[in-house]
């Protein structure tokens, strides 16, 4: 038997027209009565006829999500949040990787208005300059940083971010830090202090070599501070097979909330950048261009996140 919207309203106990300004994410609708019909909806296993919607509005009711790669554990967990987030609303998200592929790229931003009602852009390199005449581009900036986009933006509060690091790092009495791969610190006061070291990639293979070669770079080093928790995965391994204690010997901190760092050996003290309050922020900036709204380009939030202290102990590796 065919689902139809009207079955939807009957069991929601709402309007047709009810059930339809919730499918295409109008707004002022009271939260129950959205909670109402997206719980009928999945109840009946009802797919709103995406050709019928889309001759009505002209949209396709699509949100493309343009994003480096998915290798990357951190950006697929980003992805994924931003997926809920557009289901939540009942639209449709098709998920673009461009592999640093300059013509996919472009290829993705001239789909908006056909394929696509709108982008998000996740960690994307900067992007060419383009109108919102097309539909709407919002960034998801997590560990990549371009300070002056042109286009609607959400990124990691850096600057709470890296206090929240040093304070924690104070708290332990260490001050002779190391940074591995571009992250939080990069722009505090203080990062001109505090010497870096440039990786070969933002994976586990680099954080282990990084931190190998920090030891004996920085002989007096006392913290690792790692741009992703993948680099401090990595980071934690390197100093295992040097026989380095940790956090005894050398504190490391990640980003990214892995779950892999939960049950590492040492488990990791790492930052959580809430993907899911980040999905949040995004989604609704899109949404309000798709309705119209009329501020200025180029509003940037900036998302907090929290520190995720976690004091297991690694001994060193046997000799």
């Amino acid at each position: 038997m065919r689902v139809t919207m009207r079955d939807v309203a009957e069991r929601a106990g709402v309007s047709v027209k009810t059930v339809s300004r919730v499918v295409n994410g109008e707004p002022h609708i009271r939260p129950e009565t959205q909670a109402q019909v997206r719980t009928a909806i999945a109840e009946l296993g009802w797919h709103p006829n995406a050709s019928a919607r889309t001759l009505r509005t002209g949209r396709t009711g699509v949100i493309a999500i343009m994003v480096a790669e998915l290798r990357r554990p951190l950006l697929a967990a980003m992805v994924e949040a931003l997926v809920t987030e557009v289901d939540r609303h009942g639209l449709h998200a098709a998920v673009e990787p461009i592999h640093d592929d300059a013509a996919r790229l472009r290829e993705v931003l001239a789909s908006r208005g056909r394929t696509f009602d709108a982008l998000l852009a996740v960690d994307a390199p900067e992007l060419p300059e383009v109108t919102d005449d097309d539909g709407p581009v919002v960034r998801v900036d997590l560990t990549a940083v371009v300070p002056t986009s042109g286009h609607d933006r959400v990124y990691v509060d850096r600057e709470q971010a890296a206090d929240l690091v040093l304070r924690h790092l104070r708290l332990m009495g260490r001050s002779r830090i190391v940074r591995l791969g571009p992250g939080s610190l990069d722009f505090h006061p203080e990062a001109a202090a505090i010497p870096a070291l440039a990786l070969e990639g933002p994976d586990r293979r680099a954080g282990y070599r990084g931190a190998q070669r920090a030891i004996v770079d920085q002989p007096q080093v006392d913290a690792l501070v790692c741009g992703t928790d993948e680099i401090a995965l990595g980071a934690l391994a390197g100093l295992y097979a040097a026989g380095i204690e940790v956090p005894g010997r050398i504190a490391v901190t990640g980003f990214g909330d892995l779950e892999d760092g939960r049950f590492a050996t040492p488990s990791l003290t790492t930052l959580d950048p809430d993907p899911a309050g980040m999905a949040r922020a995004a989604v609704d900036l899109v949404r309000g261009r798709l309705r119209g709204a009329a501020d200025e380009q180029g509003r940037d939030l900036a998302v907090p996140v929290s520190l995720i202290r976690r004091e297991s102990t690694m001994g060193a590796s046997p000799r």
